[in-house]
């Protein structure tokens, strides 16, 4: 059962759920403590990073939709 929870909260956050909407689908009653246990499981800031500027680059390279 842990090995699932663990589970549901590294695919919540590696899609970028919040850690306080984490913690309230994993009963817990403080987000600082949800942080602490799963906070190893976050991507870093430098993956973040490069997802939102490669984001950008493919939007921008994309033809615009003819009406």
């Amino acid at each position: 059962m842990h090995a699932l929870r663990h589970f549901y909260a590294s695919v919540l956050l590696d899609a970028g759920e919040s850690i306080k909407a984490l913690s309230t689908y994993l009963g817990h009653s403080d987000p600082g403590f949800t942080l602490r246990t799963y906070t190893h499981l976050m991507p870093s800031s430098e993956t973040r990073t490069r997802q939102a500027v490669d984001s950008m680059f493919r939007k921008a390279r994309k033809p615009p939709t003819a009406p």
